[in-house]
């Protein structure tokens, strides 16, 4: 009898060992409200549901959401531990991760592609146009800029000027006034303009210019990061975050109309329908794991071959991804 015991107890340890077991429990979410902290934009749109919507089924965690148009609040409130968990530009993360000595960690990729060239000036067709041209655009020192740069100087563009605004409503507006303006904008900020002035158009994306220029990277706008000393605290809650926010992107994507009036009501734009108009084309997604980190990491290579600088001067490495 005992050598049967002995024997049934060595089978438990063996299937434990090969189904990946460990003596470890699954780390739980404890009982807390996780501060969120994200850019007013289409990283804020795929959060939406998972903060502000009680109807949304499945949604276990508790949250608590500030909203900036500014990156660097977004950062100061990380480094501040006033936020825990934030939704930024790819490069910032990067930044983040360098200057902090890995106070950061990345745990999902939330938005690819969302930038666009728009202008009601028929000369422009595509990045080659730009030559001499003045360009607005927001994101000094982060994604659109960086991106930008690098798409035109795959196109051998050298002269123009970038004029950085604050807001891309704020551009929003200069167009709308002004439509031989050339200008760089994010969805949904891009349906907002063409629906101010019909005279105004997309006339190229910066994710598909990306992609000629690029055969081993993706244009990655936003992601999502940790404080790190949050993870190693409450790894349980972040595991929690990232179901949440695939049951958020999956409602974004999916119930555009519930989602559209979410945006209306947060202000990210004024209109309903006009939202409705440009999540189909936000690129809102959840990208966790080894996708994450191959998409990602191919992308801050590509900005730091062009600009050290631009990723804090160095690519991060295999810690600052979250695998789970």
């Amino acid at each position: 009898m005992k050598r049967f015991m002995a024997l049934l107890l060595s089978t438990v340890m063996l299937i434990g060992i090969a189904c990946g077991c460990s003596k470890k429990e699954e780390e739980k979410a404890d009982d807390i409200t996780v501060k969120v902290g994200a850019l007013k934009g289409p990283t804020t749109i795929g959060v939406l549901n998972m903060i502000k919507n009680p109807e949304l089924e499945g949604v276990k965690g508790s949250y608590d959401l500030t909203m900036a148009t500014d990156a660097s609040e977004i950062a100061a409130g990380l480094n501040s531990g006033s936020i825990d968990i934030a939704l930024i530009p790819a490069n910032l993360a990067a930044k983040l991760y360098n200057t902090t000595e890995g106070g950061v960690t990345v745990i999902d990729i939330n938005t690819l592609g969302v930038l666009y060239c728009v202008t009601g000036d028929d000369s422009v067709t595509s990045p080659a146009d730009l030559e001499g041209k003045t360009i607005l655009t927001t994101g000094q020192g982060n994604t659109p800029e960086y991106s930008l740069k690098y798409i035109l100087a795959a196109n051998g563009i050298e002269d123009y000027e970038l004029d950085f605004r604050s807001e891309a409503s704020e551009i929003a507006a200069l167009l709308a006034e002004d439509p031989d303006q050339i200008a760089v904008l994010p969805q949904p900020f891009v349906t907002v303009a063409t629906s101010q002035n019909p005279e105004i158009t997309p006339v190229f994306s910066l994710s598909d210019e990306w992609d000629k220029a690029s055969d081993d990277s993706r244009m990655v706008t936003g992601v999502t990061v940790v404080r790190t000393a949050f993870l190693e605290e409450h790894e349980g809650n972040v595991a929690q975050f990232l179901e949440d926010h695939a049951l958020s992107v999956d409602a974004a994507n999916n119930d555009v109309e519930t989602t559209a009036q979410l945006t209306a009501d947060m202000e990210i734009v004024g209109n309903a329908n006009v939202a409705a108009a440009a999540i189909p084309n936000c690129n809102i997604v959840c990208i966790t794991g080894e996708d994450m980190k191959q998409a990602l990491s191919g992308y801050l290579q590509v900005l730091f071959d062009q600009d050290p600088t631009a990723v804090g001067g160095s690519v991060p490495g295999d810690e600052f991804y979250f695998i789970g």
